[in-house]
């Protein structure tokens, strides 16, 4: 009885960390875009803090997992997990997913992936137009990482700002 009840202050702490430290570090997006914008621009996915644990037997690495909701037509800006290793699962809808040097695919509930350390994720988006998708995402990675960078927009590479 008292391990389930340690068990569940450590899950009930570790939401706690995971909304204040995943708050600065991971883009917390949301299917509002700017006005004139939005008729431009698909909806965002948007990321909801699970649970953050520092591993006790490997020193320096987190545990984190979120659900990355996608609205009906979101699509996420293609991006990176810096050294993370990451696993998705479909927990709702169908998600399609291309990482660099690989073809497109769609993922179904059910279905999961991996993306390795230093992957570019340069699509993932929601496949309906009516009905979201939703992924239990994990992470492993160096505690105090940042979980998600966004590329930066093509003329801010051109024109070095950012």
């Amino acid at each position: 009885m008292s391990g389930t009840r340690i068990a569940g202050g450590v899950v009930a702490a570790g939401v706690v960390a995971a909304a204040i430290v995943l708050a600065p570090g991971a883009r917390h997006a949301t299917a509002t875009a700017p006005s004139g914008a939005a008729a431009t621009r698909p909806p965002a996915e948007t990321l909801t803090p699970l649970l953050q644990q520092p591993l006790p037997n490997a020193a320096g690495k987190t545990f984190t997992s979120v659900i990355v909701d996608f609205p009906p037509k979101a699509r996420a800006v293609p991006h990176r997990h810096g050294a993370a290793f990451v696993y998705a699962y479909v927990l709702e809808g169908a998600v399609r997913s291309r990482l660099a040097g690989e073809p497109a695919r769609t993922y179904r509930k059910g279905e999961q992936w991996v993306e390795r350390p230093g992957a570019h994720h340069l699509l993932a988006e929601n496949t309906s137009r009516t009905g979201h998708a939703k992924l239990l995402v994990v992470f492993v990675s160096r505690t105090g990482d940042r979980l998600k960078t966004d590329d930066r927009p093509r003329a801010a590479r051109l024109s070095g700002a950012g």
